[in-house]
């Protein structure tokens, strides 16, 4: 019996596992099934898949994102019915490392309650200075937080979203302090004035210092020789 979609009954994905070779293990399908079968369905749309702990991550470009969104979601083997968080992250000084490539990028993880797996998708933002991506709220509703969120702290612009403001920082927050050249202490700080009965903002006061803490050992600490 094949699957014309994953809005079928879960009963009648057990036919399809035996077809297709996707055994289940105690806690998933197995990681390495589960590559060959997404490689299969996202045919030509993949720039990289690997497996690293157990864990299938999918890379794919931006102009793709959309449509493989989707294709987790519907496509029969897939299923990955839940979006459990979508974030944001800026590569410009990861690992203290040259940046190769785009700087924002934005990770998915997706989870098929009726298969029980998993899986990580990943997409980066082609422009630097304007990130946009389309959002995925028509294919999970619970990305509209996190997509929100992402825009908050990264900057990053969600195409198609329906009410794309805010989440975190406060209505008149100027800039994204997720990025990585955002200030540690910030632009302004915030108090409440008790004159004037509301917040108010003003010039940062908070001394930018460097803690380096300091190892002190007593001679024979603990029985053992120095």
């Amino acid at each position: 019996m094949e699957l014309s979609s994953c809005s079928e009954k879960s009963v009648a994905h057990k036919p399809l596992l035996a077809h297709k070779g996707l055994k289940m293990t105690l806690y998933a399908v197995n990681p390495l099934a589960l590559k060959a079968h997404v490689d299969a369905v996202l045919d030509g749309m993949i720039k990289s898949s690997l497996v690293a702990l157990d864990e299938l991550t999918v890379v794919v470009d931006a102009v793709n994102y959309f449509q493989v969104a989707k294709k987790l979601r519907d496509e029969p083997g897939c299923c990955f019915e839940q979006m459990v968080d979508l974030c944001g992250v800026d590569y410009s000084a990861y690992r203290n490392e040259a940046l190769v490539g785009p700087r924002f990028c934005v990770v998915l993880h997706l989870l098929s309650v009726s298969l029980n797996q998993r899986i990580r998708l990943k997409v980066f933002v082609p422009d630097d200075l304007s990130p946009v991506l389309p959002s995925v709220c028509q294919i999970w509703s619970s990305a509209n937080w996190f997509e929100r969120e992402a825009f908050d702290l990264f900057g990053i612009v969600f195409e198609g979203h329906d009410d794309l403001r805010r989440i975190l920082t406060d209505y008149g927050f100027i800039g994204h302090p997720f990025r990585k050249d955002f200030p540690t202490l910030g632009h302004v700080e915030m108090r409440y004035d008790a004159e004037q009965k509301r917040v108010v903002y003003q010039p940062i006061t908070i001394e930018p210092r460097e803690i380096t803490p300091r190892i002190i050992r007593e001679e024979n600490y603990g029985g053992l020789a120095n």
